[in-house]
C-alpha cells in the first residue's frame, strides 16, 4: 500500500477518493467528489469500486483508511492511504465540500 499526502493529492484530478468516515462526519465536510463507503460497509462495497484504477482511501486523520485500505489491498486493489486524512486537507487550507 501506497501513502499519499493532501497536497500531493490535491493536485491529482479525476481520481477515486473513498471517504471511510461515518455519514454524518461525511457530511460535515470532505474532499470534493470523495465517495462515502463507511469502514464497517468497505467489505460489502467492493463491488462498487473499479479494480483497473487506483483507490485513494481517506478519513479523519489516518487510522480507518489505513485499515480500509490494508483491506481493500488484500482484495487486488492498487490503494493508496491519503496522510492525516480530512484534517490535514482542510488545516492546508483546501477547501471542503458539503
Amino acid at each position: 500500500m501506497a501513502d499519499i499526502t493532501v497536497q500531493d493529492l490535491h493536485a491529482l484530478d479525476g481520481v477515486t477518493v473513498v471517504d471511510v468516515r461515518e455519514p454524518a462526519e461525511f457530511e460535515a465536510g470532505r474532499v470534493p467528489g470523495a465517495v462515502n463507503i463507511p469502514l464497517q460497509t468497505v467489505p460489502d462495497a467492493v463491488d462498487r469500486l473499479d479494480p483497473e484504477q487506483p483507490v485513494y482511501v481517506i478519513c479523519q486523520h489516518g487510522v480507518r483508511s489505513e485499515r480500509a485500505a490494508s483491506f481493500l489491498e488484500s482484495r487486488g486493489f492498487d490503494v493508496v492511504n491519503v496522510l492525516g486524512g480530512t484534517s490535514a486537507w482542510s488545516e492546508s487550507g483546501f477547501p471542503l465540500e458539503r
